[in-house]
Parts: C-alpha cells; structure tokens; sequence
C-alpha cells in the first residue's frame, strides 16, 4: 500500500459521510522530528507515552482508544474507524526526505495494523495535495514502503 496526495475536500466530505473521527495534522512550519512528534502529539491528543520517538508514535497510532468524537465513540468502541488528513507537508517532506520516509512508513503500518484487525472501519490516513495542486514535494514522492527497524 502507498499513500498518495489527494484533494482535501472529498476526503474530509467522505470522512465525515461514514461516520468517522477525522482529524487534521497540519505540519506547517515543521523542519524537524521534535517539531512534528509535537505536532502529531496535540493533532491525535496523544497520551504522554505516545509521542517522541518514532516507535511510541507507531504504538500510539495502533491503540486511538482516547481519539473518539465528542459523545460518541470511535473505531476502537465499535465506531466507523478514523482519518487523518495531513496537510502542508511538503516543507518537511523536503526538509528531512529521510525522516519524512519514516513518518510515511510509520502511518502505512499504522494503516495496515488497522485494515488487518477491522478491515474497512480502521484508519485511514490521507495527504493533502498541495494547494498549488501541482503534485508532491520534489524528493517526496510516494513510494512503496520497505520495512525496516526504527530507533529514536
């Protein structure tokens, strides 16, 4: 599986249609992991354990228990599962190409983890197409993802 730029309108329209918690993570202005761990960490209201290094934030991404709508409950209640729409990435995805490549296969196996254990009522992680709609950031392509061991 590969995670490819899509519009974000449709997505976040479609999100909303089958009933599932979506969350928005804006990355913005993030040149560096300690920058995006915050990010991801206030985005997915993260609990304490569940960010700073790479292997906290994929175990964070496999649990979502606490990432439930406001009065209702989300996938790991029974609900319909979530998205998560990564927008303005392309700075960071140019900046550190070889950390942006660990937080994409951070999200693909977090995206897996889900589709094995709840098939279509799991996550769903989408990147925002660049508002110039001209495509990914150059040297951040999607790409399929080569599993490897993470530290830090």
């Amino acid at each position: 599986m590969t995670l490819h730029p899509q519009p974000l309108a449709p997505a976040l329209a479609a999100a909303e249609a089958a009933g599932r918690t979506t969350v928005r993570l804006d990355l913005d202005g993030v040149r560096g992991k300690a920058e995006l761990m915050r990010r991801c960490g206030g985005a997915l209201r993260l609990p304490e354990w569940g960010g700073g290094n790479w292997d906290a934030l994929a175990d964070a991404l496999r649990d979502l228990s606490w990432l439930a709508p406001e009065g209702g409950a989300g996938a790991g209640a029974g609900g319909a599962g979530w998205v998560v729409v990564v927008t303005s990435w392309e700075g960071y995805a140019g900046a550190r190409p070889g950390e942006w490549e660990t937080f994409v296969e951070v999200l693909e196996e977090a995206v897996a983890f889900w589709r094995e254990g709840r098939g279509e009522a799991g996550l769903v992680v989408v990147l925002a197409a660049p508002e110039s709609g001209c495509g990914p950031a150059a040297g951040a392509p999607p790409r399929t993802p080569r599993l490897k061991h993470r530290r830090g």
